[in-house]
């Protein structure tokens, strides 16, 4: 079974074979679970929201037509993370965390470079910082994000290009107020 491609495994996962799915979760379940923590920023929930991308391809597994696997569990991963934040948002639960990120002024001298560009990250809109996550912490390709989200490899690139300058910008601004 280790030599078989993704997407053989999961068209064997939607025929029936669900022991399957278990060389599935070996391959991506720390993928996905880092990916999810850079996005929520807490770990308990990521580790549910993982949960939930390995039970919604078993729930919908006869969904899969044969299209690339990678793509596929990022793009359930991804829409898992949006009601995460849509479900916040209603709650209001973020606005201590960007009173936090706002008051960075004086505490950022005892951050290193990792917590400075954390909190710029945070700062970033999600869809720019989920572009940024997909391309520099997963290392996917650029054809990969376009899947994901719906665009052209060519928009993938582009909008990647201006959210590495926002973070730029946003990692620069927390420096020069050391």
């Amino acid at each position: 079974m280790e030599h078989l491609s993704d997407e053989a495994l999961m068209s064997q996962v939607a025929k029936g074979n669900l022991e399957v799915l278990g060389h599935l979760f070996q391959r991506y379940h720390q993928k996905i679970y880092n990916y999810c923590l850079l996005m929520i920023r807490d770990e308990e929930i990521s580790k549910d929201i993982t949960q939930d991308v390995f039970f919604k391809i078993l729930k919908h597994r006869a969904t899969f037509k044969n299209t690339r696997f990678s793509p596929w569990i990022y793009t359930i991963a991804r829409n898992l993370c949006s009601d995460h934040y849509q479900s916040q948002k209603k709650t209001k639960k973020y606005l201590t965390d960007l009173t936090y990120l706002e008051s960075l002024g004086d505490e950022s001298e005892s951050l290193g470079s990792e917590n400075r560009l954390r909190a710029a990250l945070d700062l970033l809109a999600t869809d720019d910082k989920e572009l940024i996550i997909m391309s520099k912490y997963q290392k996917m390709k650029y054809k990969e994000i376009a899947e994901i989200t719906g665009s052209t490899v060519t928009a993938a690139k582009t909008k990647t290009h201006r959210a590495m300058m926002k973070l730029r910008t946003h990692y620069f601004k927390n420096t020069q107020s050391i």
